[in-house]
C-alpha cells in the first residue's frame, strides 16, 4: 500500500517569503499581508484542501549579511517589513475547524515563562490546533536588536534550547494536574489548589519557581516543529521535534538525514515513527505540462538573483555580494544557520554548485516540481518512497495562486490514487497528523514532566 502524503503550507506574514521578486507579479497577493482578509482567506483554502496545516515562518531582525548591509532586503521586500505570525492565528482559528496551524517562534529572545502562557492561549482558542516551530535564530541583526553585541555561539544556542524546551514541558505538562478545574458552582471553586504545582525549576539559564498561568489546554504542549539541518540542529530534532522540516535537492542526503535522525530518537528511547519528515517543496502546476512549463518561464521573469543571494547570505552568514556568479559553493562553518551549505555542498558529490546554480534552484521557492497533475503527483510519490519522507512544507510562487492550484489541481490527483486524506479524522493537530492521543506520547521527553506533584 502506498504511503499517505502529507501537505503542510509554509507562509510568512510579509510580503517576499521564499520567492525573492515574486511580490512584483501581476497576480501575486503577498503585499496583502497586512489585512485579515488575506489570511482568513488562505486558511479556508488550505482546509478546502484537507492540508494538515499552515506554518509561518518569522525573523526578529533584518537580512543585512549581503553587501554588508540590509538596503538589499528593503528594496526587494525581502521579510521586511514582517510583522507578528502568532496575531493572525486566533483569525485562522476562527473560520476553520481542522487546520493546523503552526507559528515560529525563537527560544532566544523571549521567556519560556510568558512564551508558555501565550502557547497554551492559542491552544485553548484553536481548540488543540496550535504548533510550534522552535528555532534558536540565526540573524546577528536580531541579537543586537535585544542588546546583545551578536548571536550566542550556534551550539551553544540549543544548549539554551533543551533548557528552554525543560521548562515549557514542566508548565505544560506538570504544573496543573488534569482535573485541577472543576467549575463548581455549589462549592463556589474553580480550581482545587493543592492540584497546581510550581515547577522549581532552577536551572543555568532560567530560575521558574511558580506555576502555569494556563489550565491545561487540548494539547497541553503544542505540536513540536523543527527545521534544524546542522549537526547539532540534528540532536536537538531528534529529542524534541515531532515534525521536522528538512530542504534539498538531493534525494541522496534527504534519505541519510531521516535515517540518522530517526536512529538517533530510537537511541534516546523515542519511538522513530513519532517524528514526520516534511520536505520544502514548491510545485508549478497547470492543467498540461505545457501550460505549467510556459507558467514556470513567466514566473523566472520575475525571480531576483541579488534577492536570492540576500536572502542566502542571511541563512549562512556568508556575504556572497563577495562572489561571481560562476564561483564554486563550499561549506564554510559560521555562526548563523549551517545546514542550506551542508546540504549544498556535502549532500551529493557528483554535482558541484556554483552561486548560479544556487540562485537558480532557489528562485521559484527551491527546486520546483513543474508539470501537469499527474507528473507532479508521480514526482512527489518518488520522494516520498525514495526518501522515507513523510510529506511536504509547500512554498508558494504567488500568494495565493499556487495554493489553489495545488488544492485544485494535484490534491484531487493524489486523493485518486488513494494517497491523500479525503476529510480530517480527528480534532486536534496532533491527532490528526498522528492518529493517537491529543498529548505527547509516553516515549517524548516531555512526558516525563507530567508528575510534579
Amino acid at each position: 500500500m502506498a504511503k499517505r502524503i502529507r501537505f503542510n503550507a509554509f507562509s510568512m506574514n510579509c510580503a517576499g517569503h521564499q520567492s525573492p521578486g515574486l511580490w512584483t507579479h501581476r497576480d501575486d497577493r503577498s503585499a496583502q499581508y497586512t489585512d485579515l482578509e488575506y489570511w482568513s482567506e488562505l486558511a479556508q483554502l488550505l482546509e478546502r484542501g484537507k492540508f494538515d496545516s499552515i506554518f509561518l515562518a518569522d525573523v526578529l531582525g533584518a537580512y543585512d549579511v549581503y553587501g554588508g548591509s540590509p538596503e538589499h532586503a528593503f528594496r526587494q521586500g525581502l521579510q521586511i517589513p514582517v510583522n507578528d505570525p502568532l496575531l493572525v492565528l486566533p483569525a485562522m482559528a476562527q473560520v476553520t475547524k481542522h487546520l493546523g496551524l503552526a507559528v515560529t517562534c525563537s527560544v532566544i529572545y523571549e521567556h519560556p515563562y510568558s512564551f508558555a502562557r501565550r502557547m497554551s492561549t492559542l491552544d485553548h482558542l484553536s481548540k488543540g490546533r496550535v504548533g510550534w516551530n522552535v528555532v534558536s535564530s540565526f540573524l546577528d541583526s536580531a541579537a543586537r536588536n535585544f542588546g546583545m553585541k551578536q548571536q550566542i555561539d550556534h551550539d551553544r544556542r540549543y544548549d539554551v534550547a533543551d533548557e528552554y524546551m525543560e521548562v515549557c514541558y514542566k508548565l505544560w505538562e506538570g504544573s496543573w494536574e488534569s482535573d485541577a478545574v472543576v467549575r463548581d458552582r455549589k462549592r463556589k471553586i474553580f480550581t482545587e489548589p493543592h492540584k497546581v504545582h510550581g515547577i522549581c525549576h532552577a536551572g543555568e539559564h532560567y530560575n521558574v519557581p511558580g506555576f502555569h498561568l494556563c489550565e491545561p489546554s487540548p494539547q497541553r504542549t503544542p505540536v513540536l516543529f523543527q527545521a534544524g539541518a546542522s549537526r547539532r540542529g540534528r540532536e536537538f530534532a531528534a529529542r524534541h521535534a515531532e515534525c521536522i522540516f528538512i530542504g534539498g535537492p538531493s534525494k541522496i542526503h534527504l534519505k541519510r538525514f531521516i535515517d540518522q535522525v530517526r536512529e538517533r530518537a530510537a537511541e534516546l528511547g523515542r519511538n522513530p515513527s513519532d517524528i514526520l519528515f516534511l520536505k520544502a517543496q514548491s510545485i508549478v502546476v497547470a492543467e498540461t505540462e505545457a501550460e505549467a512549463k510556459a507558467k514556470y518561464r513567466a514566473l523566472r521573469e520575475h525571480v531576483s538573483y541579488e534577492g536570492t543571494l540576500t536572502l542566502v547570505s542571511g541563512w549562512t552568514g556568508i556575504d556572497f555580494a563577495r562572489y561571481r556568479p560562476e564561483d564554486e559553493l563550499n561549506y564554510v562553518q559560521t555562526n548563523a544557520g549551517q545546514g542550506t551549505l551542508e546540504y549544498l555542498t556535502s549532500g551529493d558529490s557528483s554535482k558541484k554548485w556554483t552561486l548560479r546554480n544556487m540562485a537558480d534552484w532557489l528562485g521559484v521557492g527551491g527546486g520546483s516540481i513543474v508539470g501537469s497533475p499527474e507528473q507532479v503527483a508521480d514526482s512527489l510519490q518518488e520522494w516520498i518512497e525514495e526518501t522515507g519522507l513523510d510529506g511536504f512544507n509547500l512554498t508558494y510562487a504567488l500568494a495565493h495562486d499556487s495554493f489553489k492550484d495545488i488544492v485544485e489541481l494535484v490534491v484531487p490527483e493524489l486523493q485518486r490514487r488513494g494517497v491523500y486524506r479525503r476529510d480530517y479524522e480527528r480534532a486536534t493537530l496532533r491527532e490528526n497528523l498522528f492518529n493517537q492521543t491529543a498529548y505527547l506520547p509516553d516515549t517524548h521527553p516531555g512526558a516525563a514532566f507530567r508528575n510534579l506533584a
